[in-house]
């Protein structure tokens, strides 16, 4: 019996779609090509095994390039860039729909902003009362286990701005979304806080390495 050869991922993705795709043909798809005795399926295997992930070869810095034979300057640009591009598709998403409508939206786009950072970041996305973005902050930064959060600053916005709600985000550059006593105890001052001017917190999401934790699906707000 004739052995069907394997799809290429462009063929694969035109059939089955996009998602059909495995994280090496994904990668195979946009490098095109590979180096000097190493094609692109074997390039994209080996450098995902270095480094350990898409997340991890998206965000490696140059140095950690400079160690891997046979890539060089015009890869690590290539994959910086599809990391950003990708970062600015979920910015300009947020900004297009109704995050209460498409949390996933919401959810998506503050991970892409704060799950590299290394230290705590605290951001706001506000809302009018169509539960339309009007803005979105890094309003809070601190350390890599502590950030300092003040619920009057982000009441203060949220006037400025004419909000009707609020987002809350902050991430653990740990990798562990699971909130603390403290984050806990922030939300529950920045609720009462906003409640106080008739400002609605509709979730407080705490972004880690590849997972989040929602304060609503919690039940905690």
């Amino acid at each position: 019996m004739e052995t069907l050869s394997p799809l290429l991922p462009r063929e694969k993705m035109l059939r089955d779609g996009v998602t059909s795709l495995t994280d090496e043909e994904l990668l195979a798809l946009f490098l095109r090509t590979g180096t000097r005795g190493k094609d692109v399926f074997t390039l994209s295997k080996d450098l995902l095994q270095h480094f350990g992930s898409l997340y991890g070869l998206l965000t490696a810095e140059l140095e950690a390039f400079r160690q891997v034979e046979g890539i060089g300057i015009a890869t690590f640009a290539q994959l910086r860039g599809i990391a950003e591009l990708s970062r600015r598709y979920y910015c300009s998403g947020v900004q297009e729909v109704n995050p209460l409508e498409n949390p996933d939206v919401a959810r998506d786009f503050v991970h892409s902003q704060l799950a590299e950072e290394e230290r705590e970041i605290f951001m706001v996305i506000f809302l009018d009362n169509q539960n339309r973005v009007l803005k979105h902050c890094r309003l809070f930064s601190g350390t890599l286990s502590h950030v300092e959060v003040h619920p009057r600053e982000i009441v203060r916005e949220a006037i400025k701005v004419n909000a009707a709600g609020v987002i809350l985000a902050h991430n653990h550059p740990s990798g562990r979304a699971e909130p603390s006593k403290a984050d806990k105890d922030v939300t529950e001052r920045i609720v009462k806080c906003c409640k106080f001017m008739d400002i609605r917190v509709i979730d407080h999401l705490v972004i880690g390495r590849g997972e989040y934790v929602s304060f609503a699906e919690r039940g905690w707000i």
